[in-house]
């Protein structure tokens, strides 16, 4: 039988990240195909709105959602190298302390997802006065910050079990999740008519599931990582490195999609038809989620490598496994472009088919796709320093580029120069190329080793 594990610190460094990534890639890709399957399904009721809504409420829900994912990241990086350094009583603890802490939080999150969301709505659909998408985004985020904490489970389960090289059944699980959305939502909207309802509904019950069957996996497995209900608990010593790793990446995330908020507003207010360029923006916003797969699921095969690797004292494989990373990357990345470059506009006629936004979806696509390439070094080199334990540079670097740079960038293009929906969405290229040099600057003078957790 073959292991369910993979210890990353022996054996050839580019078919360790691949066999790691692989199943990544394929799991993002079933993520992505039920949320797009989400779009698709309200796109097809004919209400632009409802389908503005649906795609344009991902920076209100990743302001929480995102904050936990950091912290949670904080977690696989602390196991993943106790893991490489063979210290398998350390590991249960910091497994046992990430569980507790995901059960707190589910509950926390739940509370301010489900008060918090009407208020950040108003403020990035500029109050209540999009009587289009306003009632349909509210439905959909209530709904789903009800059911959160399915989600939370999930994540930390999944993050558990990739710190130890185990990327396949949360493949698995993922895909059991995502068939089974795609037909609550096909029986939820054109069955029952329950609409919006019906697909976040969908996509709560179906996260549930993928929870739950994460649960089972670390209740049974042999693994060092498995679970027992009686010890779990926080130890304070472990969730003071979790926390030490996690916060500034859970920092970033949040503030990062809070900032993305107002990216929404901007681009709710632009000159023209506001819902059809929404619709456009929301199109471009899902296509967007598959050409980042493969640089994601790269990235997360690289955080491992490194943490396991510097677990174990091995600095210069865990800088080859780096490299070699990026490499994987560019030339995946610049296919995926190609692909979506050449499909543009009957890749937006798929979401949604109505002429204006697929006018302007295709003209985001055609025009933000190339830049795509520099995400290749922001995502890369960013995931081999938090596997090191260093996420308060790539915060700073990325709140820089991501938030401040971006903020500026809208206020004086929107003000000053053009209110036009193109000039707006090429805020995202230009925090990337900022974020892209300041990353290489940053990479090339750390000392790799010197935030690792094993003593």
């Amino acid at each position: 039988m073959a292991r369910k594990h993979m210890d990353m610190t022996v054996g050839s460094v580019p078919k360790n990240i691949l066999l790691f990534a692989f199943p990544l890639l394929l799991g993002n890709l079933f993520q992505q195909l039920y949320n797009m399957v989400d779009t698709w399904v309200i796109g097809q009721t004919g209400q632009t709105g409802a389908y503005a809504a649906v795609g344009s409420i991902g920076p209100v829900i990743n302001i929480l959602i995102g904050f936990f994912l950091g912290l949670s990241s904080g977690a696989g990086v602390v196991i993943s190298q106790y893991f490489g350094a063979k210290k398998e009583e350390e590991v249960r603890r910091a497994v046992h302390t990430a569980v507790a802490m995901t059960l707190l939080m589910g509950v926390l999150f739940t509370a301010l997802g489900l008060w918090l969301a009407p208020y950040v709505l108003r403020l990035m659909l500029n109050g209540e006065q999009s009587v289009e998408v306003y009632p349909f985004a509210k439905t959909y985020l209530t709904i789903y910050f009800a059911g959160v904490i399915g989600l939370m489970v999930y994540n930390m389960g999944s993050g558990i079990l990739r710190a130890v090289g185990d990327s396949r059944r949360p493949f698995y699980f993922l895909v059991v999740s995502a068939v089974l959305n795609i037909l609550l939502d096909l029986w939820f909207v054109f069955g029952l008519n329950m609409g919006v309802a019906g697909v976040a509904l969908a996509t709560v019950i179906s996260q549930a599931v993928s929870a739950v069957l994460t649960v089972i996996t670390l209740l049974r497995t042999a693994l060092c990582v498995r679970v027992r209900v009686r010890d779990v608990r926080i130890d304070r010593e472990m969730l003071q490195k979790i926390v030490k790793v996690g916060i500034p990446a859970a920092l970033q995330m949040a503030v990062t999609a809070f900032s993305n908020v107002f990216v929404q507003s901007y681009i709710a207010n632009v000159n023209g038809d506001q819902t059809a360029c929404l619709g456009g923006w929301t199109t471009y916003s899902k296509v967007d989620m598959f050409i980042f797969m493969p640089v994601q699921s790269i990235a997360l095969a690289v955080t491992t490598f490194v943490g396991q690797n510097l677990g174990c004292g091995q600095t210069k494989r865990a800088k080859k496994g780096t490299l070699t990373a990026f490499g994987m990357a560019l030339v995946s990345t610049v296919a995926v472009i190609a692909a979506v470059m050449a499909l543009a506009e009957p890749l937006a006629h798929i979401f949604n088919p109505d002429p204006l936004v697929v006018h302007y979806a295709t003209l985001l696509l055609h025009t933000l796709t190339p830049f795509y390439i520099l995400c290749c070094v922001n995502q890369i080199f960013s995931a081999a320093l938090r596997g090191a334990g260093d996420t308060r540079a790539p915060m700073i670097i990325m709140l820089t580029s991501f938030v401040a740079f971006r903020q500026v960038y809208l206020f004086l293009m929107s003000n000053y120069i053009s209110n036009e929906i193109l000039p707006l969405g090429m805020s995202y290229p230009a925090g990337w190329l900022l974020c892209a040099v300041l990353t290489v600057i940053y990479y090339r003078r750390c000392d790799f080793a010197r935030n690792c957790v094993v003593e």
